[in-house]
């Protein structure tokens, strides 16, 4: 009974339901139609590489000639330091055979007295008289006191040690007409007048032993010699005015007498001060590259 039933309501309902539904198909079976989607590659956002310290060459692209040119600081500078090693060199080898020839045993004065010239802080041994009357002075001057030089001649205190004057007397050489010109030593400015110390005028035949020195320039600010008191030894001025050859003989301290001039007024020690210039010039060119590379180059200021 029930098969009646389903076979003849219930089934042929549903065919027909069945068949109506397939005259519309797009509304029963409806499938949305898939859209194309484009998709896009958006890059990656990516953060800008950190900037990089340029170069000293890209640092130093962009300098002036007026930049450039401010170099000629610390190399005017250098140049100097390089220059006063040299000169350095040259003054310790100078004072270096000062001593030598200083040190050398005494030899008898040329023959040729312009062999002089080649001799100076020689020592040589003359012989011959002093011509007191044709007396000149060179000074102001201090004394160079050697041991006890200065008791010797028995002329001045301690005090009067720093004012006196240099006696340069002419000496004709023994047994030829030559004539040349002696420092004797100092005398205090008291005992400048030569009759004040008449038991220092040697008379007679002397020898003795004197260093070879040749004649001064004048020094820059000093005035022009009058009379017979000479600013600077000026020998060529000493040699017209006495007639004597243009060469000159510091006495050595064994000269030296009671009560007459004190001898061993050489002065033989030259200024050393080369060093301190290098330091000075190096240390000048050292500031000035580094300023010059703060300022010009990094454009730092103070």
């Amino acid at each position: 009974m029930l098969k009646t039933i389903l076979s003849t309501h219930i089934l042929p309902a549903a065919r027909h339901h069945s068949c109506g539904g397939l005259r519309h198909p797009a509304k029963l079976y409806h499938h949305p139609v898939p859209q194309r989607c484009v998709h896009t590659r958006t890059k990656p956002r990516i953060s800008p590489p950190p900037k990089l310290k340029s170069s000293s060459t890209d640092s130093t692209a962009g300098i002036s000639p007026f930049g450039w040119g401010l170099l000629i600081i610390p190399a005017t500078t250098f140049g100097l330091g390089c220059w006063q090693v040299y000169r350095k060199q040259w003054k310790e080898g100078l004072i270096d055979e000062l001593e030598r020839k200083i040190h050398m045993s005494p030899v008898p004065i040329p023959d040729d007295l312009t062999a002089l010239n080649e001799m100076e802080y020689q020592t040589v041994t003359v012989r011959g008289q002093f011509l007191h009357d044709q007396e000149f002075h060179l000074g102001p001057r201090a004394c160079i006191q050697h041991g006890d030089s200065h008791t010797a001649g028995g002329l001045f205190s301690q005090k009067e040690a720093s004012i006196g004057f240099l006696v340069i007397t002419p000496f004709k050489l023994e047994g030829r007409d030559d004539k040349i010109l002696i420092n004797r030593g100092w005398v205090p400015k008291r005992y400048l007048d030569p009759a004040t110390r008449p038991e220092g005028q040697v008379t007679g035949t002397v020898e003795l032993q004197g260093v070879v020195r040749l004649p001064e320039n004048r020094p820059q600010f000093t005035p022009k010699q009058r009379g017979a008191i000479f600013m600077y030894r000026d020998v060529e001025r000493m040699a017209a005015m006495s007639g004597s050859e243009p060469y000159y003989l510091d006495a050595t301290v064994a000269s030296t007498v009671p009560h007459g001039p004190v001898g061993g007024q050489t002065r033989v020690t030259l200024r050393n001060e080369h060093l301190s210039y290098i330091v000075t010039w190096f240390s000048l060119s050292g500031f000035t590259t580094w300023l010059w590379f703060r300022q010009i180059v990094r454009g730092k200021s103070f």
